[in-house]
């Protein structure tokens, strides 16, 4: 075997690798936001449950925060996607 078949061999067992870890990250990207997102709405459920009466200020504050953890999860999601198909 020459040495660019070895180097070539070497790059292919790396980006299958890389593309395992790709998968994984995304998954648990997706687990995360999850998470968070329903820690979010069980704090302003409770919350709302303590003061009814700014019930339409925590759901706001709730939507918002929810939206960007879905937009950081949404993020680490694209980068997983694109460290597999490049």
């Amino acid at each position: 075997m020459t040495t660019m078949t070895l180097l070539q061999a070497a790059v292919d067992a790396g980006t299958a690798i890389a593309k395992m870890g790709a998968g994984i990250g995304a998954g648990i990207a997706a687990i995360g936001a999850g998470i968070g997102i329903g820690n979010i709405g069980r704090g302003a459920v409770e919350a709302i449950a303590r003061q009814p009466e700014a019930g339409g200020d925590i759901r706001t504050n709730m939507i918002l925060t929810a939206a960007f953890v879905e937009g950081a999860a949404l993020l680490a999601i694209v980068v997983c996607l694109l460290i597999v198909l490049i």
